[in-house]
């Protein structure tokens, strides 16, 4: 304690009323509770019992207690609301970049407002599962091990997002439990992007290509690598973005829209009918953003 506050303490001493009797200043304040008694001289008494500087003498402690007397136990109390106070100063973790930890929480959250039937039409992968399997061969087996657990030839729809280059973007496997020698197969792969500047599908399509063979291989499947190869990748006109940051809350939106509006059965040549550039407008993803924020996943 500085010299400074220690004179303060045994001048405040000298207004006060007669000293109260000798307590015992620790007994009745636990440890690990003391931060409830931030504002009063328990507060005080537990931070001089823990320290490792010069201690106060039970004379000015004394002084504390009559000074800042305790009311903890006086007053009811209860848990702490869950509620969201908006605020013009707080930025959503929505309106920044986002990280991928931060991303995955948001869209397990989307996932849990899911009814069965469309879990089981649609699944998703790990948004690092690609960038892992394109950086660092070594770990791809244990990727498509991981992956293989999704079932994803039993699914109608499968989402991959994908960050890279700090940019996310979105890449959509449908139908690809169907046989690709089939005359009326609708398999095919869309790519939404919400910077189209970036030509991200143009960057990443040889590698797209080589996960989705690898993909085919894993499972057992039998398709000749021409086949796969051959697979139609569409890159839709879709909402931009009109910043560097929002592309994560676009490919959000990008998963929860196509889950409303996708056709139960739907060939390539279907979904342009409803992704296009007015898809959905900047106040839906506003609306969006907000209604996620809304549900106290992540503190900001």
């Amino acid at each position: 304690m500085s010299r400074r506050r220690s004179n303060r303490v045994r001048n405040s001493k000298a207004v006060t009323a007669p000293a109260p009797a000798p307590v015992t200043i620790i007994d009745d304040c636990e440890e690990d509770e003391f931060l409830n008694h931030r504002t009063c001289w328990k507060h005080i008494a537990a931070l001089n019992a823990r320290g490792s500087k010069p201690k106060l003498t039970e004379e000015e402690l004394e002084v504390y207690k009559s000074i800042a007397p305790c009311f903890y136990e006086d007053f009811k109390r209860r848990e702490r609301s869950s509620r969201r106070f908006k605020c013009k100063y707080l930025v959503s973790k929505l309106r920044k970049k986002l990280s991928s930890n931060t991303f995955i929480v948001y869209l397990e959250e989307l996932w849990r407002g899911l009814s069965d039937e469309k879990k089981n039409s649609f699944v998703f992968l790990d948004c690092l599962w690609f960038t892992m399997y394109k950086s660092d061969p070594r770990v791809r087996s244990s990727v498509f091990k991981s992956i293989k657990k999704k079932q994803i030839f039993s699914k109608k729809y499968v989402f991959l997002p994908i960050v890279y280059w700090s940019h996310w973007t979105l890449l959509i496997f449908c139908n690809f439990g169907e046989k690709l020698d089939s005359e009326t197969g609708n398999t095919c792969m869309l790519f939404l992007d919400s910077l189209e500047t970036t030509k991200s599908c143009k960057e990443l399509e040889a590698d797209i290509r080589r996960f989705v063979l690898d993909l085919y291989r894993i499972e057992g499947r039998t398709e000749d690598k021409s086949l796969v190869d051959e697979i139609e990748l569409i890159v839709p006109k879709v909402p931009q973005q009109t910043n560097d940051v929002e592309c994560g809350s676009f490919v959000l939106y990008y998963i929860q829209r196509f889950m409303e509006d996708a056709p139960e059965n739907c060939i390539a040549e279907d979904y342009s009918s409803f992704m296009n550039e007015d898809w959905f407008s900047h106040e839906d993803l506003d609306e969006f953003c907000n209604k996620l924020d809304s549900l106290g996943t992540i503190r900001c």
